[in-house]
């Protein structure tokens, strides 16, 4: 393992060299132990979440792979590599290499990792290999890829909260990520891009479209729920503090208690919707 790590860094030193980057090898191996160890502990979790079943040979499941959790499945996995390639392309910038490089690594990790999980699922007798999730990947892989070349999309943000449900309280999940009734998915832009005029002064504050469903059950009945909201866009408030930046651009992907209307289905505001 360490010589496969070590040959990795000499890729990327030697890839950064050849078009003029400014690596720290120190930055990098900080960066490169930090996602083993991840890896690890990633498949740790997931195999104590979903890998303890009965094992098969590998196979794709096509049957109720659009039906499950009414798609909100596949919105997870939208941001969850969408997160890791903006926390990693942040990294791979701190570690010294280009905008441009750092952002395709970022997303190369990110589509690692989602594929590793997408593939052992394959050999799962429950799940099997999700081409629908993998494609999701892709495209939350892709977006901060495309938001790089294309600056007219910069400024969207995916975000995700929690919040128990009743389901999750009566135990119904051993975790809340793994309880789609708990879990909000937000898709968050600039208030004053929505709103013709509205005050520069305060560019931090967004409008978010959030989504989740309730009553899932085993036959793939349940309702979606569509939300409106307020949110905040940490990143907009720099610190100029390095470390203090790069938690605050991290914990910008969590959409933070905000006042909101539930616009599906029927009508209902919430001074804060956590």
């Amino acid at each position: 393992m360490n010589n496969i790590f070590g040959l990795l860094l000499i890729c990327f030193v030697g890839l950064g060299n050849a078009q003029q980057d400014s690596i720290s090898a120190a930055r990098l191996y900080v960066v490169g132990g930090a996602t083993l160890g991840g890896f690890v502990y990633g498949h740790v979790l997931q195999n104590n979440m979903w890998w303890k079943g009965e094992k098969s040979p590998f196979h794709a499941e096509w049957k109720n792979d659009w039906k499950y959790a009414l798609g909100a499945d596949k919105i997870g996995h939208m941001f969850f590599p969408y997160m890791v390639t903006r926390t990693y392309s942040g990294l791979f910038r701190w570690a010294g290499l280009s905008g441009e490089k750092s952002i395709w690594y970022g997303a190369g990790v990110a589509l690692t990792y989602q594929s590793y999980i997408e593939i052992r699922d394959g050999f799962s007798k429950k799940y099997g290999f999700s081409w629908g999730d993998w494609i999701a990947d892709v495209a939350g892989a892709g977006l901060p890829v495309m938001q790089f070349y294309y600056p007219s999309i910069k400024d969207i943000r995916l975000k995700i909260s929690f919040f128990p449900s009743e389901k999750f309280r009566k135990g119904s999940n051993a975790y809340i990520i793994d309880d789609y009734e708990s879990t909000y998915h937000w898709i968050s832009y600039p208030l004053q891009k929505v709103i013709p005029g509205f005050s520069g002064k305060l560019s931090f504050v967004n409008a978010a479209l959030g989504h989740s469903v309730r009553y899932l059950d085993a036959a793939n009945g349940g309702s979606h729920e569509l939300f409106l909201s307020l949110d905040w866009d940490l990143e907009k408030m720099k610190t100029g503090w390095e470390i203090a930046d790069a938690l605050i651009a991290l914990l910008n992907h969590y959409h933070l208690p905000s006042p909101a209307i539930k616009i599906y289905p029927g009508i209902k505001f919430f001074g804060l919707k956590f």
